[in-house]
């Protein structure tokens, strides 16, 4: 005695339907993922006080491009990885030459370029020189000799006495600097991966067809 099975039609095109909502699903819950985690590191960038241009570095892709798929997948990434990772790791950053790493004091100023101005930087703009004062106890300086401007900045001077010069310190060096922790992008990360199930249950139950 022999008995064929075969799947009847009604049933194939309940499968395929099955896998077309499924499709549909995880693509819907895929994207909604990678929107959440954008939104959410953003979020801590600027909570953070790091500005809202560093916040619009994390950016978000979603793949397929077009149409859905049981793979979808969603990259979320900063387009300045260094800083963020910085930020998020808390590394101790040492000078890449061995010697000090100058960090400008409020009588610095900025750079021309934007950011924390440079030694060099500094005795081009201003025409003096730095003096290198070392301690052995808290950070060694560099410091300027000059008269002071209405900003409290030190400045050259082409008076021919000494009077009204003083020592300024315009940078203060230190042999590493430990970058405080203040993102958990892995937190976010963690949160969003772990509701990845219930958006896809959410999205399969809502599929209205």
């Amino acid at each position: 005695m022999k008995l064929k099975l075969e799947i009847g039609p009604d049933l194939i095109a309940l499968m395929q339907a099955e896998i077309r909502a499924g499709e549909k699903a995880v693509t819907t819950a895929m994207r909604e993922a990678g929107t959440s985690l954008k939104s959410a590191w953003r979020g801590q960038i600027t909570g953070a006080g790091l500005g809202t241009r560093l916040g619009n570095s994390i950016r978000l892709a979603t793949y397929p491009k077009a149409g859905e798929s049981l793979n979808a997948a969603a990259l979320v990434w900063s387009k300045a990885p260094v800083i963020v990772g910085a930020h998020d790791a808390g590394p101790l950053i040492r000078s890449k030459d061995g010697f000090w790493l100058a960090i400008p004091t409020a009588a610095a100023g900025t750079s021309l370029r934007g950011g924390r101005i440079t030694p060099g930087e500094w005795e081009r703009r201003h025409g003096l020189r730095l003096r290198f004062i070392y301690r052995r106890r808290g950070p060694s300086l560099l410091v300027a000799e000059g008269r002071l401007n209405t900003k409290g900045r030190a400045v050259a001077s082409r008076a021919r006495t000494g009077r009204g010069l003083t020592t300024v310190p315009i940078f203060w060096l230190v042999p590493q600097v430990k970058l405080r922790k203040r993102l958990d992008l892995a937190r976010d990360a963690e949160r969003v991966m772990d509701g990845m199930p219930g958006r896809i249950v959410a999205a399969w139950c809502c599929d209205p067809r």
